[in-house]
């Protein structure tokens, strides 16, 4: 694993560095999340045509990758939703922001990411009407793999801005609250 993989190690908005800024930043951060969500696309694009042209055979390991691709999509989208939990606690995270990208991430990796979310949903729309009533429907719930690793490098990588203080939500967080200790054993 590259180490510039590994979500909030070496890189991004905890590290102290800008490259994960919205100016353009180091076009390596996240390489290997946006390799293997363009990699996941072209196979997924591939395997649609072949499937959509020749049926047969090509139909069963279609569905076969669009069914693991939404399962790992669902897993991927899952990590990246406890990763903006996380984060949460000091910047103010959108879902728009965290998974198309909406201001949170530079132009060059929002193109590439969404992007591929974007040809997923219409490869996998043209296939499944390519021919209706089939099996190869079942291509409209792979576009889960590409939103999934957006998700996860913004999560990552997102340039998000601080929260700022609000006393009726972070009362908690500066002055713990004493609860009074009570004899009773159901409190």
């Amino acid at each position: 694993m590259n180490p510039s993989d590994a979500p909030g190690e070496t890189s991004g908005p905890n590290s102290g560095d800008n490259s994960g800024d919205n100016s353009g930043g180091d076009a390596r951060v996240g390489a290997g999340i946006i390799a293997t969500s363009l990699v996941g696309t072209v196979v997924f694009v591939l395997s649609g045509l072949l499937a959509a042209l020749f049926m047969g055979g090509f139909m069963v390991a279609y569905v076969s990758l669009s069914l693991v691709e939404f399962a790992f999509g669902i897993i991927v989208f899952g990590l990246a939703f406890l990763r903006a939990v996380d984060r949460s606690r000091t910047h103010a995270i959108g879902v728009g922001g965290l998974f198309f990208g909406s201001g949170s991430m530079p132009r060059p990796v929002r193109t590439r990411l969404v992007g591929a979310f974007v040809v997923q949903v219409v490869a996998s729309i043209a296939v499944a009407a390519s021919h209706v009533y089939t099996a190869l429907a079942f291509g409209v719930l792979a576009p889960m793999w590409a939103l999934g690793f957006t998700g996860l490098w913004v999560a990552a990588y997102g340039d998000f801005p601080e929260r700022e203080f609000d006393p009726r939500v972070d009362r908690g967080i500066q002055q713990a609250r004493r609860r009074p200790e009570s004899p009773d054993p159901k409190d």
